[in-house]
């Protein structure tokens, strides 16, 4: 058997590649939308791709299910309650068994994160009494389990599928022997849970030991539990649950990467494209063009871009040559497939632009304090997630999670406003936002709440 886990940091996403070596065949699951890895280690192996499994319809990315169905003839497999599919699906039955030669895939029926998602049994040998580890999807991860109230489930209530996910986590995965390897499609940092591990792999026996939600509990208990204190979505995530059913466009690299001049550039902002700024928020603060919204291109890029872009805007792009194809990749992994151009040669053409830029306010801890003692003092807003409360706030501020910023602008304050995150990046993104829909006056604390923090321990 050869089995491979591809771990996409980004995105906390994880796909896999199981393969029969004695036969060639092969099957990915959970893909991710640029194929080219799978199929390098494909070509590089002798392997045939024949088949796509995915355990749902994902939210928080773009499935290649299309792509590498596009490239190797693969048929595309889901759970046999998933429905809506514009393309052709292998619905796979509860219980239904996949050869691959001696090798053997199992499906394992898990509902819950999404009615339709499933689980996948992989036995090295047709048969083994115990399967060499299970694929879990977004049912069961290590240290937690899926959310079952994300806008991925069309039509069901999240308490209907917090019950299913109990009986799929409770009375299915947990009385699979504990030596069953657990192999989950997301890690640490991923918004479909609020306790993931930054392990890759567990079993479900230390998941049994360990996991706060595999413990016995009634399901009430278990409902109540796994629902509270969820990360808020990014607003992507229901476009993305709609367009992963649809026969969509193939990712297109190569389409997106149009180097413009200032002037097709600005053209292009004054038919209301959304300029899209990847630089760090300090060369940001120093000089970009007006209404820019600021999202560096390092940590989870995609996930916060997705955050505060609309899908389907058409988006310009800011970033040094070098990285411009990484972040267009990036965009095109979460949907956000519209880059139309990207600005040639950035610093150069600032300078000849001077009366199209302006700069953006940021504060140290010790200026926040001075400009708190003001009458009147600017308004603050805390842009973490509900969770990151728990580690204190600065009082008086106003909470709204950087995900849901763009929905809830109506509530922030009038007149000055300081905001703040964890560390920095969250905030001049959402300073930068606030900017774009007109607030004048707007800065961000450097170094966030933990140099406010650190501050008043050293005072």
């Amino acid at each position: 058997m050869l089995f491979t886990q591809y771990y996409l940091d980004c995105l906390s996403q994880a796909s896999y590649l199981i393969a029969d070596e004695g036969t060639g065949r092969a099957v990915i699951v959970d893909p991710r939308r640029d194929i080219s890895e799978y199929l390098a280690d494909a070509n590089e192996r002798g392997l045939r791709i024949e088949g796509v499994i995915n355990t749902h319809f994902h939210a928080d990315f773009i499935s290649g299910h299309l792509e590498l169905a596009a490239q190797t003839g693969a048929w595309i497999g889901y759970g046999q309650r998933a429905s809506g599919a514009e393309f052709p699906v292998r619905k796979l039955a509860d219980g239904e068994r996949i050869s691959l030669g001696d090798v053997t895939l199992q499906i394992m029926e898990t509902p819950g994160h999404t009615p339709e998602s499933i689980s996948i049994l992989v036995y090295e040998h047709a048969d083994d009494e115990v399967a060499y580890g299970v694929l879990t999807g977004d049912a069961l991860f290590i240290g937690d389990v899926g959310r079952p109230d994300l806008l991925a489930s069309l039509g069901v209530t999240a308490d209907e599928l917090g019950r299913m996910l109990y009986d799929s986590v409770h009375h299915k995965l947990m009385a699979l022997p504990d030596d069953v390897r657990v192999f989950p499609a997301h890690g640490a940092g991923s918004a479909c849970g609020k306790n993931l591990s930054t392990e890759r792999q567990s079993t479900i026996g230390i998941q049994r030991l360990t996991n706060y939600a595999c413990a016995p509990m009634s399901e009430d208990e278990f409902l109540a539990l796994v629902t509270e204190g969820q990360p808020s979505a990014p607003g992507y995530f229901g476009y993305d649950a709609v367009l992963n059913r649809k026969e969509r466009g193939l990712f297109d690299l190569a389409g997106h990467l149009r180097a413009l001049d200032a002037e097709e550039f600005l053209a292009r902002r004054a038919q209301g494209a959304v300029v899209l700024d990847t630089r760090d928020p300090q060369e940001f603060a120093a000089g970009h063009l007006r209404g820019s919204l600021n999202v560096p291109a390092d940590g989870r890029f995609a996930e916060r871009a997705g955050m505060v872009v609309e899908p389907g805007k058409d988006i310009l792009v800011v970033a040094a040559e070098e990285n411009v194809e990484e972040v267009v990749t990036r965009l095109g992994r979460i949907g956000l497939d519209t880059v139309v151009g990207y600005l040639r040669e950035p610093e150069a053409a600032f300078t000849g632009i001077p009366g199209e830029l302006t700069r953006a306010g940021r504060l140290t801890v010790t200026e926040l304090r001075e400009v708190l003692d003001r009458t009147p003092a600017p308004a603050l807003l805390d842009v973490r997630n509900t969770g990151e409360l728990a580690g204190g706030a600065i009082e008086g501020a106003v909470h709204i999670p950087l995900a849901e910023l763009p929905r809830r602008l109506g509530e922030v304050p009038p007149g000055p406003v300081v905001v703040y995150c964890a560390g920095g990046t969250r905030s001049s993104i959402a300073a930068s936002v606030l900017r774009a829909a007109g607030h004048a006056d707007v800065s961000d604390l450097i170094g966030g709440y933990g140099a406010w923090e650190q501050a008043l321990a050293h005072a």
